[in-house]
């Protein structure tokens, strides 16, 4: 049992080390004296008390889900649940959305600071020789049913390319973290866009060279042949949704792939890893869920009566695509997807779409009823980008594909973050409420 320390005496009040470090003191009976336990100071965000020194001890914190754990120090991603701010490397997410685009943030991710010119010419010319893949991984594809779910398809090409990219790979040299980022996030659109054609009864589609990113991933999904022509409005809101997706911080996939990589692994089935967690519909699967949520509905017609549903408190029924876990303010993410989904909207003209109306409607209810207000429930980015990857003729079940090849750039930036210094293997520990020892018994005595 802990106790506060009250009655302690003078020693209570001293809470400098020797070295100035600030301390937190934890009294525990049966303890005969206060754990001293250092207090870390952020950049941002919150003071951490770092409890490594429990262990000798004999004492581990208690934390399902880690939801109070900071399990690693990083400089690649800032949010500020609270006041509704995302910064990459400092930049918020509204101006790099709006002045910048996914290769330059892919650059910022991996480097900390924005490309020159040169620098980011040399940098896409990089992304453009490493997008195609070998005919192995092509055959791979084959191996699959037409009915197999893109994500398990995507989880097994990217560990294959552990198997192709793993004689000669020292994690252990710059040279090839960089390597390996670089190929990574140039193959991966060309990975989805390669499962999303088997699906479909189609054969693989090379990358071109003359198509920027967000381009290429069109081409290689949709053209029947080289004479497809790319509308300007839906490769700007690809590639959005790629940026909008880049990193969250320490989220349930990107810890998974610091988690797998802190074993040394090859980094590409490290990055296999935070796609097999990503697949969890309470993870990446929200903007599949939204859409499920308007089928359910049905018809605008039946808005009304399902809002009032998702109010009672008895009623099992939820609104998907609204609130977050982290934000408890307006998702910065989704302003900047918001304005993405009507500019797709428009320029398509699919505005009668019934689906696609049930969503507007639920949007301006949310942003004007008091009950979505007063609890935060606002529209977030899950909500706007299925609305807007469902118009522009993407499955449902291609979604977290999506997600992942825009999310690819952050897994990668985060490991390659890692292993570039000390690190120790990821090893939680356990509250274990089990049978305490006890004897075999024998098979003829039971």
């Amino acid at each position: 049992m802990a106790d506060t320390g009250e009655g302690m005496g003078d020693e209570s009040d001293d809470t400098t080390g020797a070295d100035g470090t600030r301390l937190a003191r934890l009294y525990v009976n049966g303890i005969d004296r206060p754990i001293e336990l250092p207090i870390l100071t952020p950049s941002l965000g919150q003071e951490v008390i770092d409890i490594g020194s429990l262990t000798n001890q004999g004492i581990f914190t208690y934390d399902p889900g880690f939801v109070s754990t900071a399990a690693c120090d990083s400089n690649i991603t800032y949010i500020d649940g609270d006041a509704g701010t995302l910064l990459h490397r400092g930049y918020p997410i509204e101006q790099l959305a709006e002045q910048s685009d996914f290769l330059e943030l892919c650059y910022l991710l991996l480097h900390g600071v924005l490309p020159s010119a040169d620098e980011k010419a040399v940098f896409e010319a990089t992304v453009t020789r490493e997008r195609g893949v070998t005919e192995g991984i092509q055959a791979m594809v084959g191996q699959f049913s037409r009915g197999a779910h893109p994500m398990g398809i995507m989880t097994a090409l990217t560990g294959a390319l552990a198997a192709e990219n793993h004689e000669g790979l020292d994690i252990t040299e710059e040279a090839h973290r960089l390597k390996t980022a670089e190929r990574l996030i140039a193959k991966m659109p060309t990975l989805a866009a390669l499962t999303y054609r088997h699906g479909q009864g189609k054969p693989y589609l090379p990358p071109r060279d003359d198509l920027n990113y967000a381009e290429n991933f069109l081409y290689t999904t949709f053209a029947g042949d080289e004479n497809y022509e790319i509308n300007p409005v839906i490769a700007h809101a690809m590639d959005r949704i790629f940026m909008l997706h880049a990193d969250h911080e320490q989220n349930a996939s990107t810890s998974t792939v610091r988690l797998a990589g802190s074993t040394g692994t090859n980094p590409y089935s490290a990055i296999a890893a935070g796609i097999a967690a990503l697949w969890g519909p309470s993870h990446g699967g929200a903007n599949e869920a939204v859409l499920n949520m308007l089928a359910e509905i049905g018809s605008v017609d039946n808005i009304d009566a399902f809002v009032e549903k998702a109010k009672d408190k008895d009623d099992p029924f939820r609104i998907m695509g609204f609130g977050h876990r982290v934000y408890k303010n307006y998702d910065p993410r989704a302003k900047v997807m918001q304005q993405t989904c009507h500019e797709v909207l428009a320029e398509l003209g699919v505005d009668r779409d019934p689906m696609l109306q049930m969503a507007q409607r639920l949007e301006k209810i949310a942003l004007e009823d008091e009950y979505f207000i007063e609890r935060r429930l606002y529209p977030n980015v899950d909500f706007y980008s299925g609305i807007t990857l469902k118009a522009v003729g993407i499955p449902t079940e291609m979604f977290t594909v999506i997600f992942t090849t825009g999310r690819t750039p952050g897994w990668i930036a985060h490991w390659r973050e890692m292993v570039s210094e000390p690190y120790k293997i990821g090893r939680p520990r356990q509250l274990y409420r089990g049978r305490t020892a006890r004897d075999y018994v024998p098979l003829d005595q039971r």
